[in-house]
């Protein structure tokens, strides 16, 4: 009985042992808030003016933004966003008070202005509440209300797939970004605020509390924009990058200012590798930040949230079991990639987020291949399957929220590391397909068909079967084989109807060459002198099985 490579053992168990689940009941409710329907299809969101005072002693917010928008059909209807149990006081525009009929999470506001086409028009929200608590965020969105080990108060948010309007009123759909966004926050004398963009001013009021006003010059996913308060330090660097000069500003608290200032040096190399590999920081005019935060860490645009407790690996651990994740820190690397792939390009739907979290997966490999050689990288990707279930596809129904399974990550970043072998020019790869991705797509929303076409064309190879059995199907290919003397056969099984996917095998002792299977099988020849030398490249996410005795 033939051995099975431990490294093979988490493959085989997600392959064959986990059931796939059910199929999640989706509701009203989500179709409100994932679809894009006639309260939101007819006018594009250009600017907002976000203004929230925070009020720690009982947990609740006050605010109002200004929604401005451009008109692309004319209606009388608009959808607002704001998840309860936050509550709406008014609503107004060009000086008149709207009404509304509220659906949940959903308002529907009744516009008695004309709105022509191509008129650019606002509608204010002011709202207050006791917003969502977090309970384990990220992953469970919300407000955060900590204190740090000196006990001063400690706020955050983190929202993505719960959404913006959990704490602010919007256009809650990645589908549609402002030009660029004012974010006002106050806060209690002492504390500091840090949201994204650049500090545009901070103001004491009479009634002690302080407001900083943040300006994002650039598009902006609703989901990236963020409140950190507490007692921050700050220090400062630069990058000379590929557009010139970059800010780098990082914010840990005040009691790990001096911790922080060894840890976050790692950014520096971290930003120089993703631009050799993804093109220019995307944010400029904004600048980088790094910010410490009381929940593990989210890609907020030009504001990355850190809390991976200045320890490198992921909390202390390496997620590939192969040590090699250890000698970085994850959060850093892993939400700044999101610049790239998350906030320059953001999916248009969060079905399509596998765009956003598997790139960004994959991004961990290449820092790692920039920080330790091609092979390390491909290691770190290969040891990642391990956390790889294929319990649910990765692509969920469109329309309706559904954020997709967590393969997205380590399936996705597998399934692009396997398309690397299959270009077999690094730099086609690098230009055309990762650097080309975000200049063809820069500060823009997509769909996944739009990425997948664009790596078709640029690659010159139609991966169109790959995406769909990796991202749409929990099914693992796999290469069933057989060899009579000197005669490989072979052929996919386990495939979508068509699967054509070359793959790298041992076809002689001199190392791998490549065979191109269908469903049918096929011969090649083989000069093995012990057959059961016969394998197949680590770096394909595939199964095989030889069935030379059926």
């Amino acid at each position: 009985m033939r051995k099975i490579a431990p490294s093979l053992i988490p493959l085989l168990l997600a392959a064959l042992a986990l059931p796939a689940q059910a199929p999640t009941a989706y509701t009203h409710a989500d179709s409100l808030r994932g679809g894009y329907g006639p309260g939101r299809s007819w006018w594009d969101v250009t600017f907002y003016d976000l203004h929230t005072t925070v009020y720690p002693a009982d947990s609740t917010i006050r605010g109002w933004n200004g929604i401005t928008y451009r008109v692309l059909q004319p209606a009388k209807e608009m959808q607002i966003d704001l998840q309860e149990p936050l509550v709406v006081d008014s609503m107004k525009q060009d000086g008149r008070v709207l009404t509304w009929r509220r659906d949940g999470n959903a308002f529907f506001v009744a516009l008695t202005a004309p709105q022509p086409k191509g008129k650019v028009k606002t509608v204010t929200v002011w709202y207050h509440g006791k917003p969502r608590v977090a309970k384990n965020p990220p992953w469970d969105g919300g407000l955060i209300w900590r204190e740090d080990s000196l006990h001063n108060r400690w706020i955050s948010t983190a929202d993505e797939g719960l959404g913006a309007s959990v704490f602010w009123p919007n256009k809650d759909h990645l589908a549609d970004e402002p030009d660029s966004q004012r974010i006002a926050v106050t806060v209690p004398k002492g504390m500091t605020d840090v949201s994204n963009g650049r500090l545009r001013s901070q103001k004491d009021n009479p009634d002690g509390t302080t407001t900083y006003e943040w300006f994002v010059t650039s598009p902006i996913n609703n989901y990236a924009i963020e409140i950190n308060a507490g007692q921050y330090a700050h220090f400062a660097d630069t990058l000379q990058g590929e557009k010139g000069k970059l800010t780098l500003d990082f914010w840990p608290l005040a009691i790990h200012l001096d911790t922080a200032k060894v840890q976050f040096q790692q950014a520096k190399a971290m930003l120089t590798c993703f631009e050799h590999w993804f093109g220019p920081f995307p944010w400029y005019v904004d600048g980088y930040k790094l910010i410490e935060a009381p929940h593990l860490g989210m890609e907020h645009q030009s504001g990355v949230a850190y809390g991976n407790k200045y320890k490198n690996g992921y909390s202390g651990r390496d997620l590939s079991a192969t040590g090699i994740g250890m000698k970085w820190d994850f959060i850093i690397v892993h939400e700044s990639g999101h610049e790239w792939f998350g906030n320059n390009i953001t999916a248009k739907d969060r079905a399509d987020m596998w765009v956003h979290e598997g790139f960004t997966n994959y991004s961990e490999g290449l820092y790692t291949e920039c920080q330790q050689g091609k092979e390390a990288g491909a290691k770190y990707i290969i040891g990642s399957r391990r956390n790889i279930t294929n319990r649910t596809p990765i692509i969920p129904p469109f329309g309706v929220n559904g954020g997709g399974s967590g393969d997205m990550y380590y399936k996705t970043g597998s399934m692009l590391h396997m398309m690397r072998q299959i270009v077999n020019d690094d730099d086609k790869w690098r230009v055309g397909i990762l650097r080309g991705l975000n200049k063809t797509f820069w500060h823009q929303t997509v769909t996944g068909r739009q990425v997948e076409d664009f790596i078709n064309a640029q690659s010159g190879i139609n991966f169109d079967k790959v995406f769909e059995q990796y991202l749409t199907t929990t099914k693992v290919p796999t290469l069933e084989y057989k060899i009579s003397g000197t005669t490989l056969s072979y052929r996919w099984t386990n495939v979508v109807p068509g699967f054509d996917m070359p793959v790298k095998v041992t076809l002689n002792a001199e190392g791998f060459g490549l065979i191109r299977p269908t469903e049918e099988w096929k011969n090649a020849e083989i000069r093995l002198a012990d057959p059961g030398a016969f394998k197949v490249d680590e770096n394909f996410y595939v199964l095989s099985k030889n069935v030379s005795g059926s």
